[in-house]
């Protein structure tokens, strides 16, 4: 792919897509982590002299409806104290609007135009015809292809691939390809289904794969453990054997809990009791790994020359099923080895547990993380390369 630090940026007018899609909690943005991390890269334009376009989207609003709930009005406000430069917002905007070099215009959210989310091709050439280069620089969302991050690329004079999303490409694959052993990703969730792509593609590369959440009682199932009322995929238990037993064969692990938090339900944190695994009634639901497993998979992952970190262990958002992620999340944290952390609910769990600068690198990316990881090619990252491939 062609990189912006490749084309000149001098008077040029730049249509960065970046993700400045950021949760609010009422009218404040209640998590500016995206926002940091597109930063660096805005200030780079900046500094290069450029007539800066910022392009995003923000939640999803029905197409060719305005909804000023989900308006980008206030992450300008909040990028005008951020940024020593001109910072302005542009409602209207798709037929042109002006902007001088060394000045910052948010565009309203993109989702708002009809043909957005459908990648419409005449919508792509509109928004390529603002500006003299485009910059993809939004790995969040590199993983759909969209008018403003797919067809965009093919129709606008110069398309490059942004600082943040070529170091989010190597993170991934410097974790997978070239990692330092052993290698261990840790994989929570609630269904195996949304990730048996990736806990297949992870077994042919790890040397230990930590399961967790709903996943790991499809795993404690199939290993004949009961699991009460627990979060379950009756018909992906002999899958669960079937990758138990591939572990085996290949000299990998997959080592499972010992000791569970469980409770009646979710609501139930007053009742919530630690036991061992072999101990759950047909009653109880496993909501968390309990502090001995928890300080088992802690010693391995201090041990571990790589950790790959895709989802929480337990229901961490509330707090009697909260310990397994916290410890994790501090192990991962002050392990010496090389970490990636990536996915929605993780980064949640990494904000939460104030981890991010002990971690070697944090993903901006959910969606798109996880299909990196699964090694599939990203719409964004496909039509880039195609358009640097052309005479």
């Amino acid at each position: 792919m062609l990189a912006m630090d490749d084309v000149a940026l001098d008077s040029r007018r730049v249509l960065l897509r970046t993700d400045l899609n950021v949760p609010f909690a009422g009218d404040a943005i209640s998590d500016d982590s995206r926002i940091q991390a597109a930063l660096p890269t805005v200030r780079q334009l900046i500094a290069a002299n450029a007539a800066v376009l910022l392009l995003s989207h923000r939640g999803r609003p029905t197409e060719g409806e305005i909804d000023p709930t989900l308006s980008l009005r206030p992450v300008a406000e909040y990028l005008s104290t951020h940024l020593d430069c001109p910072v302005r917002f542009a409602q209207e905007w798709i037929d042109g609007v002006g902007v001088a070099p060394g000045e910052v215009v948010v565009l309203e959210n993109v989702r708002f135009l009809t043909g957005e989310k459908a990648d419409d091709d005449a919508l792509g050439r509109r928004l390529a015809a603002l500006c003299d280069v485009y910059v993809m620089d939004a790995f969040g969302t590199a993983h759909r292809a969209q008018a403003s991050t797919h067809s965009v690329i093919r129709h606008a004079p110069v398309a490059c691939a942004g600082p943040l999303l070529l170091s989010e490409l190597e993170a991934i694959e410097s974790a997978l390809s070239q990692p330092a052993r052993p290698l261990m990703a840790i994989v929570g969730g609630s269904k195996v289904s949304t990730k048996l792509r990736l806990l297949n593609r992870l077994l042919g590369v790890v040397d230990q794969l930590i399961v967790g959440g709903g996943i790991a009682n499809n795993f404690l199932a199939a290993a004949g453990y009961p699991v009460g009322r627990s979060l379950l995929e009756p018909d992906l238990i002999e899958t669960a054997r079937a990758l138990l037993e591939r572990a085996g064969r290949e000299g990998r692990t997959i080592p499972l809990p010992t000791d569970v938090v469980c409770a009646s339900s979710i609501e139930d944190a007053a009742g919530a009791v630690t036991k061992p695994v072999d101990e759950v009634t047909d009653s109880e639901m496993i909501l968390d790994i309990g502090p001995e497993t928890a300080e088992c998979y802690a010693r391995l992952i201090e041990q571990a020359g790589t950790v790959v970190w895709n989802g929480p262990v337990g229901v961490f958002e509330v707090e009697a099923f909260a310990g397994g992620t916290q410890r994790l999340a501090q192990a991962i944290a002050s392990a010496p080895g090389y970490s990636l952390a990536g996915g929605g609910d993780t980064l949640a769990a990494v904000s939460k547990y104030g981890v991010a600068e002990q971690i070697s690198y944090v993903s901006t990316g959910g969606g798109a993380f996880l299909e990196l990881l699964q090694g599939e090619t990203l719409p964004a990252v496909s039509a880039l390369a195609s358009r640097a491939a052309m005479p």
